[in-house]
């Protein structure tokens, strides 16, 4: 859909032509607005967001850019394997319209809403890589999930599930992401057993995290940011590890924490 107006034709026509431009232009601004809560959707912020949504085989439905252009450049020169797709999915608006589309519009310049990837327990259950699930116990940072989720994608989780009452999937943690929502299984629940795998909680009064400790087909848990991991998950759990840290230094940021046991799972002897 082109949303930059053509030149007016004169008399009725053109006020008809404008009407008509318009409503476009109000349909997408409102389209973009109620998308980023819909519960089946995504809205993905900034290129390497949607570049990441491309790959990984995400339904986008609707991709706008005030450049088209300049758009197409970046994904030939940073990311040629969608480039093409990426082309065939925008349509170019004005400036001013692009800058109703989002709270922050992107610094890249695009933005796109698409179908969320959507995953069960029940599936999650039938995973046997070996890879760890990782468990996010009530995360309350949107951009700590994302990057959590980042990391999982990079290091090869199984999945990312979360509890509580941020939604993985919001904006935010899209952003944290860089859209890599779509390279395995998010989701949210209210369970914490996963039948077959050994829960192994990350906690300060656990044993020193050392190589090869981590087990395959592992639950890796994590606490909030603030009060880490519930009674009754620790309750649960066949092992507790620690990271270990130089003295005075109480924590680290959540998706550090999360990319320091998979890389020591990932690259255990």
């Amino acid at each position: 859909m082109e949303c930059r107006p053509a030149r007016d034709p004169p008399g009725q026509a053109g006020l008809t032509a404008r009407q008509d431009y318009h409503s476009r232009v109000s349909d997408l601004v409102t389209r973009f607005r109620t998308a980023r809560t819909d519960p089946a959707l995504a809205v993905l912020e900034g290129f390497h967001a949607i570049k990441h949504a491309i790959r990984f085989g995400a339904a986008i439905e609707s991709v706008a850019t005030a450049d088209a252009a300049g758009l197409q450049s970046l994904a030939n020169r940073l990311a040629a394997d969608v480039a093409p797709a990426l082309g065939a999915l925008t349509t170019e608006v004005t400036r001013d319209v692009f800058e109703e589309l989002a709270p922050t519009p992107p610094e890249t310049g695009v933005i796109a809403i698409a179908r969320r990837r959507v995953t069960t327990t029940a599936e999650i259950a039938t995973i046997t890589t070996g890879a760890p699930i990782v468990l996010l116990e009530s995360p309350s940072h949107s951009g700590n999930i994302g990057a959590a989720i980042r990391v999982a994608a990079g290091a090869g989780a199984a999945a990312v599930v979360t509890t509580g009452p941020v939604d993985p999937w919001n904006p935010g943690a899209l952003r944290g992401s860089a859209g890599l929502h779509y390279a395995l299984p998010v989701l949210r629940t209210t369970s914490t057993e996963f039948a077959g795998r050994i829960v192994v909680a990350v906690d300060p009064a656990g044993d020193d995290l050392l190589p090869g400790c981590v087990p395959d087909n592992a639950v890796l848990a994590f606490g909030s940011e603030r009060s880490g991991l519930s009674a009754a998950v620790l309750a649960g759990a066949q092992q507790r590890i620690r990271i270990p840290m130089q003295p005075g230094v109480s924590s680290l940021n959540l998706a550090t924490a999360v990319a320091v046991v998979l890389y020591a799972w990932r690259l255990a002897p």
